[in-house]
């Protein structure tokens, strides 16, 4: 009945009986020709797997449906039907709808996938925007899903976002009403600015992190160990007001680490942690037990940005932490980073490109350097644009410091933001918005369209 109404059209056809043609098999490995010769409309709900949790079976039939595609490793176990699809309805007039998974239009997903779709010929027909869905199962967690229509065909185009119908021009692989163009990661920023880094990574079973609490009893019984302990600080530590330690024994002599028990007994545990990992990569770290296994910690002024950050933030809040802080591979860093690159960093300019872009978790902000920092086109202002960023990045830190209680977490939340720092970064977005010559009205659509505009120029494709 429910589908009746939604079609407008009576189907007697509901329930299946005699015209019930079912089919159960494996849809990957199968011949889908020899199924449905005659197929107007292939849709469906394929399961999703993220890269990590996915079969060894699983896997292999990744690796036989994307023979040849580049990157298909960081491809959830959706897209198999996407590209299996694709290729059925060659020269054909068959529509196609799946629900997926939001991550297969983020980030890193995007390239291998849809570079492969729309290079042979694939329309996006219509989208639906992240939602989130409950699975009937009880024990199911919410998972963020997309609807994606797609065919051949060159179709009138329709957007679903929430309550929003938006009659598009063109849908592209994130799902905007903007051309095809596919962002590609970069080892490198395209323009001249600091390199940003990931933080340390540890592989140490906790055994460097220190709290309060440890630190202070660590360095009252052995005065000689504070040298070896700095502050220790990942996305959540940062946003949260949270003070949490390492120790860094790079350059310690092992008389050093010897004399102080507690020390050399955590040296000792990270050896036999990295000893009994199934990883060849870990393993081999255990001959180096007092160093990290990346360690990406420079003594120098840096400009930390969390690496995840709720969507419900209107802004990622990055800031500036002191020198000896050691970064964790939960955030981003860039030394020596100043005030100017803080104000387009924190700027709506640089939100809409995150948003577009980035990958996400479940609906949270991911800020990576690869796929966001070194694609975003910065913009090259006149002197006096500059200066006038740097002002208004300025006035965002003096706001947030009328508040010396509070932490970024509750700054930054939409309810309880200060009208200061709300204004300050009002005035910051448009500083920016005039550099890249914006119009203050401009939509994020339109901001991303022209963003589109100068990474295409800029890299030539």
């Amino acid at each position: 009945t429910e589908t009746s109404e939604i079609v407008h059209k009576d189907l007697d056809f509901l329930p299946l009986k005699t015209s019930a043609t079912i089919v159960e098999a494996n849809a990957l490995t199968m011949d889908w020709h020899t199924v449905a010769p005659q197929a107007n409309y292939i849709m469906g709900n394929p399961p999703f797997v993220g890269k990590s949790y996915q079969t060894k079976t699983q896997k292999t039939e990744m690796a036989n449906i994307f023979d040849g595609i580049k990157g298909y490793g960081n491809l959830d176990y959706v897209t198999c039907w996407y590209k299996k699809a694709a290729d059925f309805i060659q020269n054909t007039h068959i529509k196609c709808a799946f629900v997926s998974t939001n991550s297969i239009c983020q980030g890193i997903a995007v390239p291998p996938l849809w570079n492969y779709l729309f290079n042979n010929g694939v329309v996006i027909n219509f989208a639906y925007r992240t939602f989130k869905w409950q699975s009937e199962s009880t024990d199911m967690a919410q998972v963020h899903c997309i609807i994606v229509g797609f065919s051949m065909i060159d179709t009138p185009k329709i957007i679903f976002d929430g309550d929003k119908i938006i009659e598009a021009q063109n849908i592209n692989a994130y799902l905007l009403d903007a051309p095809n163009i596919i962002v590609e990661p970069r080892n490198k920023p395209l323009f001249d600015v600091p390199p940003m880094y990931v933080g340390v990574m540890p592989c140490d079973n906790g055994n460097f992190i220190l709290s309060e609490i440890e630190r202070a009893e660590l360095v009252k019984k052995y005065p000689a160990a504070e040298k070896f302990i700095h502050p220790y600080m990942g996305s959540e530590d940062f946003i949260n007001d949270k003070q949490r330690f390492c120790l860094w024994l790079k350059d310690s002599s092992p008389a050093e680490i010897k004399k102080i028990s507690p020390i050399y007994e955590r040296v000792k545990n990270v050896r036999d942690f990295r000893l009994k990992s199934t990883s060849d990569a870990n393993r081999k770290l255990a001959a180096t037990p007092t160093l990290y296994a990346r360690s990406n910690f420079i003594d120098a002024p840096k400009l930390l940005i969390p690496m995840l950050s709720s969507s419900s933030r209107n802004y990622i809040p990055i800031g500036f932490i002191d020198s000896k802080i050691v970064v964790s591979n939960l955030a981003s860093f860039i030394p020596n980073g100043d005030i100017f690159l803080f104000g387009i960093l924190t700027s709506r300019v640089l939100m809409t490109w995150l948003k577009t872009v980035g990958s996400r978790f479940k609906t949270d902000y991911r800020f990576s350097a690869s796929i966001v920092y070194n694609t975003f086109p910065f913009c090259q202002p006149t002197d006096k644009q500059r200066k006038k960023i740097e002002q208004t990045a300025q006035s965002i830190l003096d706001a947030r410091n009328l508040y010396p209680d509070s932490s970024l977490a509750d700054l930054y939340d939409e309810r309880t933001m200060p009208p200061e720092l709300r204004r300050a970064h009002q005035l910051n977005d448009r500083a920016v918005m005039d550099a890249y010559g914006f119009d203050h009205s401009m939509t994020e659509s339109e901001i991303v369209a022209e963003l589109m505009k100068l990474y295409k120029k800029l890299t030539n494709i």
